[in-house]
């Protein structure tokens, strides 16, 4: 039997346990996307469309929800979630425009301008903070970005503008971003790093000899080029930002609010809770069947939106390969 097992693995016997391996990874993201869908259709099948709708107060709502009857049949599923879509769409939204910004400018000049002694410092520090765990980015931002926007930012006039809604203490909307943002870009740079140098050097070289500048180079031909992973990035990049929930339990302000851009300035500065910050604050009440069934319809919403994500981030990829790079 030992005899057996040394021998060497034939290209048939590795091809099946490899597709083998592959397709059990296949069943347990499909079941696990039936178990949630699963678990959360009562709340979607008692509200309808109206889940993703305004209307009341959500923290109410789920309030009720969780203190439901014992009787099955007066459960009380009523929730309509969109102060939490709207903070989901506008913390992720705002770190992915503000972050690709960022991260195209680094990468050009990690790859183009940065001498090789920097990138040797440079990529390994990108790497290492993309492996940071959240949590510690939530520590930085409740107790260095918080405070610093309650003491400097935020007037006695301001707090007071919209005491009757809202409080404001420094976590919120502007707090938020600025730390996604943070923790989504060492991914975007790593991923564009690698699509500019995948184009092919003959390329710019082309560009420069008739005479085009190094920047404009790598601004009209290596970074065209790249354009679909650019795209890619961003696209992952998002999807890993929607599913932040630590982090932003902590400098959110854990609020079902919605800010309101008409507020001006002050709409930067008020609380709010995403989809998924909500699953971890409320994480205790899963027991709560009804209150559970209800997190678990967030949980179903951020599940199918991180899929479609990802679906477009790979496809967004495909175009490179006609010009043979491959990232």
């Amino acid at each position: 039997m030992l005899a057996r097992l040394r021998q060497p693995w034939t290209d048939q016997r590795a091809e099946r346990v490899l597709g083998a391996l592959a397709s059990l990874l296949l069943v347990i993201v499909f079941a696990m996307v039936v178990f949630v869908i699963a678990k959360a259709w009562p709340s979607f099948s008692h509200n309808g469309l109206a889940w993703f709708g305004p209307g009341g107060n959500a923290d109410d709502q789920l309030k009720n929800t969780f203190n439901s009857p014992a009787d099955p049949h007066h459960y009380a599923y009523t929730i309509h979630a969109w102060p939490m879509i709207y903070a989901t769409l506008l913390t992720t939204g705002g770190a992915a425009i503000f972050g690709l910004v960022f991260s195209v400018l680094a990468a050009v000049f990690i790859v183009e301008f940065a001498p090789r002694g920097v990138q040797r410092v440079v990529e390994p520090v990108v790497k290492l903070l993309a492996a940071v765990p959240s949590v510690i980015y939530g520590l930085i931002g409740i107790l260095v970005l918080a405070p610093f926007v309650n003491d400097h930012l935020l007037s006695v006039q301001r707090k007071e503008s919209v005491a009757y809604v809202v409080q404001l203490t420094g976590t919120g909307l502007l707090v938020s971003v600025v730390i996604l943002t943070v923790m989504i870009v060492p991914i975007m740079i790593a991923i564009i790093v690698d699509a500019l140098r995948a184009v092919p050097v003959g390329w710019r070289e082309g560009a420069v000899a008739l005479g085009v500048n190094r920047w404009r180079a790598m601004w009209t031909v290596s970074l065209n080029a790249a354009r679909p992973a650019i795209i890619a990035a961003v696209v992952l990049a998002t999807a890993r930002a929607l599913g932040e929930a630590i982090m932003l339990s902590m400098v959110s302000g854990s609020v079902a609010f919605a800010p309101n851009p008409l507020d001006g300035t002050t709409f930067l500065f008020e609380p709010l809770r995403t989809l998924a910050a909500t699953i971890v604050d409320g994480a205790e009440g899963l027991s709560v069947r009804p209150y559970g069934q209800t997190l678990y319809a967030f949980a179903a919403v951020l599940l199918v939106s991180s899929f479609f994500l990802s679906l477009a981030g790979s496809a967004a990829k495909q175009p490179m390969k006609k010009y043979g790079m491959r990232i």
